[in-house]
């Protein structure tokens, strides 16, 4: 059978090129005891203390509802704390959140410097670069 039409089918690229990266992703994360998504979502907090949900929704490109089950997990955990200013939802880091900041911006260097090593700086540069730009024309 003739598979080559997968190798030049976006859809299944692009997954496989998301599970490869989510793999690293989460054995680099593995030592903080979180997922990369909330070790993103916590450095983005301590980055930008009242940070609004909408906001870290749209930096993490997830949906609202997802972005709250997160902030919910990481509230229960006392690493965030929310501020309701009238319609609006803010996100503080609180002190055990800040602590942590630290090993999460590591596991985040640990992640870029393994992928850097292996696709070299300058191509996992730009296949970043043109991932932001395709998946911006894409969501059009």
């Amino acid at each position: 059978m003739d598979d080559s039409f997968l190798q030049t089918c976006l859809f299944f690229t692009a997954n496989r090129l998301s599970r490869a990266i989510t793999k690293m992703a989460e054995e680099e994360f593995a030592s903080t005891g979180f997922t990369p998504m909330y070790g993103y979502l916590i450095r983005l907090v301590n980055g930008t203390p009242g940070i609004t949900q909408k906001e870290l929704a749209d930096k993490l490109c997830v949906t609202p509802s997802t972005l709250t089950r997160f902030v919910d997990k990481l509230e229960a955990k006392n690493l965030v704390e929310r501020k309701v200013q009238g319609k609006t939802v803010e996100v503080y880091p609180t002190e055990k959140g800040l602590g942590l900041g630290d090993s999460f911006v590591q596991a985040s260097k640990r992640l870029h410097q393994r992928y850097s090593d292996l696709l070299g700086k300058e191509a996992a540069e730009e296949l970043s670069s043109q991932l932001v730009i395709m998946s911006a024309k894409l969501e059009q």
